[in-house]
C-alpha cells in the first residue's frame, strides 16, 4: 500500500509539473511589431494620388476606412492615446505643449518631449507594460518615449533634436534601417517609428496642395523601402507592421473670406485673464483673474457664430477631454477651420488640427501587415483608442486597465476564436518532452517497485519467522516462582 502510494504521490507532481497550463500571462509565442506614426497624415491623403506601395499593403494586409483620433486633434495627446489606450482627461496629455498655469510658463512640442513630469501621470505606456511582461521595446522619436514612468524608461529611446529635419528622405529611410537593425540585432519585440510629416507640410502649405501630394508620394516611397528592408532582414515571416497617424488637417479660413476668431475683440486680457493658452489652431484654455469667471465666459459664449465657449464642468462629456486637474476653466474651439486668435492674429499657417474629432478631415489613416493580418481585409471606421489592446494581442501582453477594446479589431487577424491574449495546452515539442520525461520516471518507479517488493516480502516471512521461534522457547521455559 505504501509502495502505491508513493507512485501515485510521484505521477500526481509529475502531472503538474509537465502539463501546467498556459494563462494568459503566459503566451507562448508571438510576433515582433513595428508602429509607425506619420503625423497628421489625413484619411484620404492617398485617395488624389498614385500611392502603389500603400496599395500594396492593402492587398496585403489590412486598411480601415478611417479612424477617429482623441479630442483634442493634437500630437501628443492622440499619440498618448494611441500608446495607452486611454482617453485624454484620463492619462492627462492635454496638450502638445507643457504649461504652468501659476508661474505662467509655457514650453514647445520638442521642449515638452523631455519632460517627464508632463507624461508621467500614473497611466503606464505600452513600453514599460510590454517590458514588464519581458518584451524588449524601442521608442524613435515618438511622443511619449523619452519619459520615465514611475521610474521606468523605455529600454532604447531616441527623442527628436530641436533641429532634427521633418522631410529628409534619406534620413527616413536610413531610420527604418536603425529600427529593423534592433530587431534582428538585438532581438527587440516592439519598437514605435515617428515622422513629423506629412503635418509639416500640410500646416505650412495647406492639405489640397500640390506640395502634399509631393509629401505623400515620397511616404510612399518609404513604405516601399519598408517591404524590401524587412524582406532582406528576413522578418517577412517574424514582423508585424501598424502605419497610422494622429490626426488630419484642414485649411484654415482667413480674412477677408471670414470674420476671423480673435478673442481680444471680446474681452480684455488684461482685465479678465490670468493666464491663457491659445493661438495653437482650433483649440485654447483660459484661467480667469479670481472672480472674473462667469464675466469672461459671458463676454465669450455668443461673441463669435463660429466659436464654441463652455465652463470645464459643462464641457460635454462625449469629449472625454474635461475631467482632468490640467484643464483650465474655460475651453474654447472653433468650427472645422476657425482658428483661435488670442490678442492678434499673428498665425500665418494654412492649414491646422485641433478642431472637434467628427470633422472628416479630422480622421487619420491605419493599414497593419505581417503574418498575423489577414489580407485585403478591409475594416470599419473605429476609434484611435482601440489600436492599444489590439498591439497587446499581438504582442501576447496583457493590458493595463484601458479605454479600448478588442472587439473592433480582431476580425483583422488571422484567429478569432479564441479568447484574447489566451493560448492553452501544449505544443507538439512540449508534449513531446513531457511524454520522455514521464516515461523515464515510470521506468525507475517500476525498478524501485521491482526491487522493492521482494525484499519487502522477504524481510517481512523473516521477521515472522523470528516471532515465531520466540514465542516456542517462552512456552517451553519452567516457571519460577519467588
Amino acid at each position: 500500500m505504501r509502495n502505491h502510494s508513493i507512485l501515485l504521490l510521484t505521477l500526481f507532481f509529475l502531472k503538474a509539473a509537465v502539463c501546467k497550463p498556459i494563462t494568459k500571462n503566459e503566451k507562448k509565442s508571438f510576433n515582433k511589431l513595428l508602429v509607425i506614426s506619420f503625423d497628421g497624415f489625413r484619411w484620404d491623403y492617398d485617395q488624389d494620388v498614385e500611392t502603389p506601395n500603400l496599395d500594396y499593403i492593402t492587398k496585403e494586409g489590412v486598411k480601415a476606412k478611417y479612424i477617429t483620433p482623441p479630442f483634442v486633434t493634437m500630437t501628443s495627446p492622440s499619440h498618448f492615446t494611441t500608446i495607452t489606450g486611454r482617453w485624454v482627461e484620463e492619462h492627462g496629455v492635454i496638450h502638445n505643449m507643457m504649461f504652468n498655469p501659476e508661474t505662467l510658463k509655457k514650453f514647445s512640442f520638442k521642449e515638452t518631449q523631455n519632460k517627464t513630469e508632463w507624461w508621467d501621470n500614473g497611466v503606464l505606456p505600452l513600453w514599460i507594460t510590454a517590458q514588464n511582461q519581458g518584451r524588449k521595446t524601442g521608442s524613435f522619436h515618438y511622443p511619449g518615449g523619452g519619459a520615465n514612468y514611475s521610474g521606468q524608461s523605455v529600454y532604447r529611446s531616441l527623442v527628436e533634436s530641436f533641429s532634427h529635419p521633418d522631410s529628409n528622405e534619406t534620413e527616413w529611410r536610413e531610420n527604418i534601417d536603425i529600427v529593423l537593425k534592433w530587431f534582428t540585432e538585438e532581438n527587440f519585440d516592439f519598437v514605435t517609428l515617428y515622422y513629423g510629416e506629412p503635418d509639416q507640410v500640410g500646416h505650412l502649405k495647406g492639405p489640397e496642395t500640390e506640395e502634399r501630394r509631393t509629401i505623400i508620394r515620397q511616404i510612399d516611397r518609404t513604405i516601399g523601402y519598408l517591404i524590401n528592408a524587412i524582406e532582406a532582414h528576413n522578418l517577412k515571416d517574424k514582423l508585424n507592421v501598424i502605419i497610422t497617424s494622429d490626426h488630419g488637417m484642414t485649411t484654415i479660413k482667413k480674412a477677408p473670406n471670414v470674420e476671423e476668431v480673435l478673442l481680444s475683440k471680446y474681452i480684455s486680457f488684461k482685465n479678465l485673464t490670468k493666464f491663457d493658452i491659445v493661438d495653437y489652431g482650433g483649440h485654447g484654455m483660459i484661467l480667469p483673474k479670481p472672480g472674473k469667471e462667469e464675466e469672461l465666459y459671458q463676454a465669450l459664449k455668443n461673441a463669435h457664430p463660429h466659436l464654441h465657449v463652455y465652463k470645464k464642468e459643462e464641457f460635454p462629456a462625449h469629449f472625454h477631454y474635461a475631467k482632468n486637474d490640467r484643464i483650465l476653466p474655460i475651453i474654447v474651439y472653433g468650427d472645422l477651420g476657425y482658428n483661435i486668435n488670442g490678442r492678434f492674429i499673428i498665425y500665418v499657417n494654412k492649414g491646422d488640427h485641433g478642431f472637434d474629432n467628427n470633422y472628416m478631415d479630422m480622421k487619420t489613416i491605419f493599414r497593419a501587415f505581417g503574418p498575423d493580418f489577414k489580407k485585403n481585409y478591409l475594416a470599419e471606421p473605429f476609434d484611435s483608442i482601440h489600436i492599444y489592446p489590439l498591439m497587446c494581442k499581438l504582442l501576447g501582453v496583457n493590458p493595463e486597465p484601458n479605454n479600448g477594446s478588442l472587439a473592433f479589431t480582431q476580425e483583422m487577424l488571422h484567429s478569432t476564436s479564441e479568447p484574447p491574449q489566451r493560448q492553452s495546452g501544449l505544443t507538439e515539442e512540449s508534449t513531446f518532452v513531457a511524454a520522455i520525461v514521464l516515461s523515464a520516471v515510470l521506468s525507475i518507479l517500476v525498478v524501485i517497485f521491482v526491487i522493492y517488493v521482494p525484499y519487502t516480502v522477504i524481510k517481512r516471512r523473516t521477521r515472522s519467522n523470528q516471532e515465531a521461534e520466540q514465542k516456542m522457547d517462552r512456552r517451553t521455559q519452567p516457571e519460577t516462582n519467588f
